[in-house]
């Protein structure tokens, strides 16, 4: 094993869009309602792939859930106030036993700035890292892991890879990479440990 890769949201950082759009619908359910409505799951999800928010709230009917949207980005910053500093400290420990540290992260071009001003650790954590949004693929799409082993010049049976969703996982496992589903960090610990790593 020579490099573990990691995934940022809901490993390294907390994400949670339900603050985003709190302020304007008042309610939990009300945001869960609006987020069910613009299928805001898919929509974030193209997103990730490169499409701007603009566009994918123009394709709304009611403008106040397009201008709700539409802002996303601009109120990216409450999304993710909280670091998992448990996983920040298991990959300290692991760069420290000679293991390189990379990243594949879904996350869109428009809001990745914000998320590096929110937590500027993440401008310097990983000697390589691959943004869905810039790149314009994302997980679990095979490609955008074969495209990070050549970016970072590694076999994919050189990498272990974190994620907290067990499809992307198997994503990874099916191009030839070990896997971890990300739970929390103490998890994550004893597995590393199990492995021999820490």
């Amino acid at each position: 094993m020579k490099a573990i890769v990691f995934d940022i949201g809901n490993v390294l950082v907390d994400w949670d869009p339900i603050p985003a759009f709190l302020p304007d619908l008042g309610s939990e359910d009300a945001v869960h309602d609006f987020m069910a409505r613009v299928d805001f799951s898919g929509r974030n999800l193209r997103a990730d792939a490169g499409v701007p928010f603009a566009e994918l709230a123009a394709e709304l009917s009611d403008p106040q859930d397009a201008a709700l949207l539409a802002a996303y980005p601009s109120r990216f910053a409450t999304t993710i106030t909280q670091a998992i500093e448990g996983t920040w400290d298991l990959m300290e420990r692991l760069r420290g036993k000679g293991l390189e540290i990379h990243a594949i992260t879904n996350w869109s071009a428009e809001t990745w700035p914000e998320g590096v001003k929110a937590h500027p650790r993440l401008a310097e954590a990983f000697q390589t890292i691959v943004v869905s949004g810039m790149v314009g693929m994302v997980k679990p799409d095979p490609a955008i892991y074969e495209y990070f082993c050549k970016q970072a010049g590694l076999a994919a049976a050189d990498c272990l890879f974190i994620d907290d969703k067990p499809e992307n996982c198997a994503a990874a496992e099916a191009v030839g990479m070990q896997a971890e589903i990300f739970t929390s960090p103490e998890k994550l610990e004893a597995a590393l440990t199990a492995r021999g790593l820490l």
